[in-house]
């Protein structure tokens, strides 16, 4: 069964101001859209024809590694974000913040800090490391934690097409906006399962 588009979970117009509809519809629409019809193109006839996209994004390599990587940190991305958004983790997930990073405050600096450091294009990522701790790391290009065995909780898109015609090329001012939008909830929820289920949407 070949891979599809997942609808975003919210209309295109409802981030705005923070990233508007035109972006969206551009990246979801044609740049995400572009790397599902390639993963579906490459894998015909091949060992990853049938098997699931972390299954593809954990054994695969080259072009398929690629789309298949890219397909799974947009379909991931566009969870994190939320219209509605609660604007500090609670309970454990707090807990977890501040014992890592200090406070919430500490990390989201450490969090800009980091999505500036990424020359080039690439993602900056929270995630859960086999003992349970939370580590801040990022990626270049289509580069994904799972391949490491660490669970992403958050990530944010580096690549320039996710914010150049909002904020041309201020990737700071970028990143500010997106830490106004994250999904707390979603991202908690991930957090607190106790399974390594690395599903995009486990609610």
């Amino acid at each position: 069964m070949a891979f599809e588009l997942p609808s975003l979970p919210y209309a295109p117009t409802a981030l705005t101001p923070n990233i508007s509809e035109e972006t969206i519809e551009f990246h979801h629409g044609k740049h995400h859209k572009t790397h599902v019809d390639n993963l579906n193109s490459l894998i015909i006839g091949s060992e990853f024809e049938g098997k699931s996209l972390e299954e593809i994004v954990k054994t695969s390599s080259g072009s398929i590694f690629n789309n298949a990587a890219e397909m799974w940190n947009h379909s991931f991305y566009w969870h994190c974000m939320t219209p509605e958004p609660s604007m500090r983790p609670t309970g454990a997930f707090a807990d977890a913040i501040d014992r890592t990073f200090g406070s919430f405050d500490y990390f989201k600096e450490e969090f800009t800090q980091i999505s500036l450091s990424i020359f080039g294009s690439g993602w900056a990522w929270l995630v859960r490391a086999n003992d349970g701790s939370i580590e801040l790391t990022s990626t270049t290009g289509a580069g994904n934690p799972i391949v490491n065995k660490k669970k992403p909780l958050l990530t944010c898109d580096l690549w320039e097409h996710a914010y150049y015609l909002d904020y041309r090329n201020s990737r700071l001012a970028y990143v500010k906006a997106f830490l106004e939008l994250i999904d707390w909830g979603y991202v908690q929820a991930r957090y607190i399962e106790n399974d390594r289920n690395n599903q995009i949407n486990p609610r």
